[in-house]
């Protein structure tokens, strides 16, 4: 048997069976590697080559900023967005896909994103007499809105092994992004009419002023990541230490909601999180060179062109591929596992590498909300208290919207190739 397939079975073998996807990831490299007879020192020194990237470092500061909104600013967010549309039939819905958004230009995680607002709106909806299945269905699909608006850990993680530029990539993800949380938004306006959803009283404008004002420290904060970002001010990088800073000032002197010893449980939960996406990418880097050194691109691709030389073909068939992967892996896990087997393959046939980042990337997001591994259904399901059955039926029109606009992005390139290409020039 290819060495390579070996590394790809083990992984999906073992993680099958309940193993951490980092430790199925080395096990299996480490196997491979003795099958083919190969020095087990090239397993340190590639984790090291893996992890010895400067723009992986914008992973555990976006994390550590996501954590810390997590439990002092998102209120504010919610707060803001619920001044302005809190008049609309189903208003809480809307906020909670709004909210989502922002709280994605700041944490880059669909996890993080479904517990912070889902965890704030899903019982302010259950209150309002929302069916609680619709309130999981809502604030799960929501979430994936972030790891796909920038920053993105998963764009982060694929441009670390691609050696693409992130900001590009980020870039690329601007109007995937707001591509879906505008059909979010227009299905929870259908959806709060046809139900007769309560709405909120229209407040004044002062009203709305009080509220700005005393959330705009909050607000600010995704416009100086991404501002820095697409200004050319900041890398990725730096963006995240700024995050952090910005964050922690504001939680401390302005808002005065955190404690040191909140601070010193968010440093525990972002340190695991941290060193479990860099041991993947560490050990990525490991696989990803035992599996070239196996040939096994090589052979994928022969294969995929005495099947067919139509990129849009291929295109479907990754695609069918990805949403599979989604459903039984970790996004993260997915990126570091596929991308050296699968890129050779975009390179021969012409597809943008930025294209393919993005289009797998929006790809396993969405299976953030599909069963058996769905985590963010999972989490959001589980703050509503409903029957998984009833949520996922309430998610359905809202995951078939979110596939017709990965179709689009596929098959027109422009949707995440014209900005990077415009602002670059």
């Amino acid at each position: 048997m290819n060495i390579g397939a070996v590394i790809i079975i083990g992984l999906i073998i073992l993680a099958l069976l309940g193993i951490p996807i980092y430790l199925s990831l080395g096990i299996s490299a480490l196997i491979a590697m003795a099958m083919a007879d190969l020095p087990f020192e090239i397993l340190a020194q590639k984790m090291f080559a893996g992890m010895n990237s400067s723009s992986l470092l914008a992973i555990p500061f976006f994390i550590l900023a996501g954590n810390i909104m997590s439990r002092s600013i998102t209120g504010k967010l919610i707060g803001i967005s619920n001044a302005f549309i809190g008049w609309i039939k189903g208003s809480l819905a809307l906020v909670t896909v709004v909210a989502s958004a922002l709280f994605g230009a700041i944490s880059g995680s669909g996890v993080a994103t479904v517990s912070a607002v889902g965890g704030t709106t899903i019982p302010a909806m259950k209150e309002e007499k929302y069916p609680a299945h619709f309130a999981a269905a809502i604030a799960s699909m929501a979430s994936i809105l972030g790891p796909i608006i920038p920053p993105s850990i998963t764009l982060i993680v694929y441009g670390s092994i691609t050696g693409v530029s992130v900001s590009k990539l980020f870039l690329g993800s601007v109007i995937p992004g707001v591509l879906l949380a505008l059909v979010l938004v227009g299905y929870a306006l259908f959806y709060g009419k046809k139900h007769d959803l309560p709405a909120h009283e229209r407040k004044s404008p002062k009203e709305i002023a009080c509220t700005v004002k005393e959330g705009i420290w909050a607000l600010l904060m995704p416009v100086i990541i991404l501002g820095g970002i697409f200004g050319g001010i900041f890398s990725p990088t730096e963006s995240a230490a700024v995050a952090v800073i910005y964050a922690l000032l504001i939680s401390f002197f302005v808002y005065k909601d955190m404690t040191l010893k909140d601070f010193g449980s968010v440093l525990i939960d972002s340190s695991i999180s941290t060193a479990t996406i860099l041991m993947m990418v560490g050990l990525s880097k490991s696989s990803s060179y035992v599996v070239t050194v196996s040939g096994l691109p090589e052979t994928i691709l022969n294969g995929f062109a005495s099947f067919t030389d139509s990129p849009i073909v291929i295109l479907l068939l990754i695609n069918i591929l990805f949403l599979i992967i989604g459903m039984l892996m970790e996004a993260n896990a997915a990126i570091v596992m596929m991308t050296p087997l699968l890129l050779p393959l975009m390179k021969a046939f012409g597809i943008d590498t930025i294209q393919f980042g993005i289009v797998m990337s929006f790809n396993l997001c969405i299976g953030l909300i599909t069963p058996p591994v769905g985590i963010c259904m999972l989490m959001g399901n589980q703050l509503a208290g409903s029957k998984l059955s009833a949520a996922l039926k309430a998610v359905a029109p809202m995951l078939l919207m979110s596939l017709i606009i990965l179709m689009l992005i596929t098959y027109i390139p422009a949707l995440t190739t014209w900005l990077p290409g415009f602002l670059a020039e």
